[in-house]
């Protein structure tokens, strides 16, 4: 197919203002499904000691809907729009925060609402992933895409960050204008503080709502599955600063897009490769990202007080903080490591850094864990569980989310990619519940005898060097080459 004007105009287009517009739109959906994951647990701390004490939240409530969302939008997104579908998942994320809203007062009631509601949250953030990485991959040139589409998946970090602050300030005060709450750990106020900061995480995703619903449909989309080139220009010419006449040719080369579908000999000849190389490196990714809470009682148990000595404001207040910490020492830099280097050394490079240097950073926890880290949980062992974000998104948690909306061709792209996710998010459980089941080296209360944590974690660092060599003969360099050319149709 011969390439169009339009496009190349596109991806020759300086970088403006509606390109950092853009970044906010599609961010805001990555931002508040960060939010939500790390409101939770100091959430959890407020509930329990109302509703459920010593009752473990589970994340599965969000990865499972989450793949189905991802599922789900992608093929849609492909067959009706992107611009029709984008609207739609985030009202279904700002839906899904309802929960706060919910005069429920018994355990029972609290609990079930909370997963109903955190079941459609991850539906929408499921089928946000997809549109946003296809719709800010089609609006940006070529020499920037990388970073731009990085900045979108980083808005994450900023979620945490918010997630945690929020949590933070909600906590002090009401523990500051609560009365004698210091001999009370268990105050039923805490049932309006926790019910505050999961409302306003759908804030931010509030107030975007609209810019969603006035963004126009990406030029290739139009121009090539609505076969609408006019259409196309004159969307382009409302957001970006370039008159139609830079965009329509006089005698256009004609538009014969692929007829095959996606079940098809032809589509895996031609991209069968791409479409492995992305849900494998998303499976390993996951795994290895979602098994981080083997770590975790550790850390707490060693940097926040025991529940038993603080109240119920304060335990929430020193989980978030610590969360907040980390954030700002490890992800957030690890997210915008990337921003300013994927377009410079690239995506496969970055994804093998990744790989490589988590594999090195679990080898270096799980062989000596029982002969030192068991028993000293110090700096070093802080430095080291850091490490584990800062390479999970500097690497392999971002080029996962950048690669397949750059790939494939534009009437498969959303539903590649929302393939690729789910099948990451459904292995995420792997990571989640089979990997805290299998670090047990001994008979606990809710666990059977299994491995153990030196097993455990030599067997993510396998895990770990599996995903480089995926990334070293199956993924494919799309750094500066435009979107035509790394769908490779030819």
């Amino acid at each position: 197919m011969a390439p169009l004007k339009l496009f190349s105009t596109l991806d020759s287009a300086r970088t403006q203002f509606y390109h950092f517009k853009a970044i906010i739109i599609a961010g805001m959906g990555l931002f508040t499904d960060a939010y939500d994951l790390f409101c939770i647990p100091p959430i959890m701390q407020l509930i329990g000691r109302v509703y459920l004490e010593n009752e473990p939240e589970s994340r599965e409530y969000q990865i499972q809907p989450a793949a189905i969302g991802q599922l789900v939008f992608g093929w849609f997104g492909d067959r009706i729009g992107r611009h029709k579908m984008y609207g739609l998942a985030l009202i279904i994320v700002n839906i899904s925060f309802g929960c706060g809203t919910s005069l429920c007062s018994t355990r029972n009631c609290v609990l079930v609402s909370l997963a109903i509601f955190r079941f459609i949250l991850g539906f929408g953030i499921g089928g946000d992933y997809p549109l946003s990485a296809t719709i800010m991959s089609e609006f940006a040139n070529k020499r920037t895409r990388g970073a731009f589409i990085a900045a979108v998946f980083s808005m994450q970090g900023f979620g945490i960050l918010t997630a945690s602050t929020v949590t933070m300030v909600v906590c002090a005060i009401f523990d500051h204008v609560s009365h004698n709450v210091s001999k009370d750990p268990r105050p039923m106020a805490v049932d309006f503080a926790w019910r505050l900061i999961l409302m306003l995480g759908a804030v931010p995703a509030g107030l975007t709502c609209y810019w969603r619903t006035t963004m126009p449909e990406t030029a290739r989309y139009t121009a090539l599955v609505e076969q609408n080139v006019l259409q196309a220009a004159k969307d382009m010419e409302k957001v970006l600063d370039v008159p139609i006449n830079q965009f329509v040719e006089e005698n256009p080369p004609p538009l014969h897009p692929p007829s095959y579908p996606l079940l098809s000999k032809q589509f895996f000849r031609r991209h069968g490769r791409d479409l492995f190389s992305c849900a494998a490196s998303w499976f390993f990714v996951d795994i290895v990202f979602y098994s981080t809470n083997l770590f975790q009682s550790r850390i707490y148990n060693q940097y926040v007080p025991k529940a038993d000595k603080v109240n119920a404001y304060q335990d929430a207040f020193n989980m978030a903080k610590l969360q907040a910490i980390v954030a700002i020492c490890s992800t957030i830099p690890g997210y915008w490591v990337t921003v300013c280097f994927i377009d410079r050394i690239g995506r496969v490079k970055i994804q093998q850094i990744g790989f490589f240097c988590m594999a090195i950073v679990y080898l270096a926890i799980g062989i000596p864990y029982y002969i030192y880290w068991n028993d000293n949980t110090n700096i070093g062992f802080m430095i080291l569980y850091g490490l584990t974000f800062c390479f999970s998104n500097f690497g392999r948690n971002t080029t996962t989310f950048i690669v397949p909306a750059e790939l494939f061709p534009t009437r498969f792209r959303t539903t590649c990619h929302g393939i690729s996710g789910a099948v990451g998010k459904v292995r995420a459980i792997i990571g989640s519940v089979g990997f805290l089941w299998a670090s047990h080296d001994h008979k606990e209360e809710g666990y059977s005898k299994a491995i153990g944590m030196t097993a455990s974690l030599v067997i993510l660092g396998v895990v770990c060097i599996t995903g480089l060599l995926v990334a070293t003969f199956f993924t494919r360099e799309t750094m500066r080459r435009s979107l035509e050319e790394n769908e490779n149709d030819n």
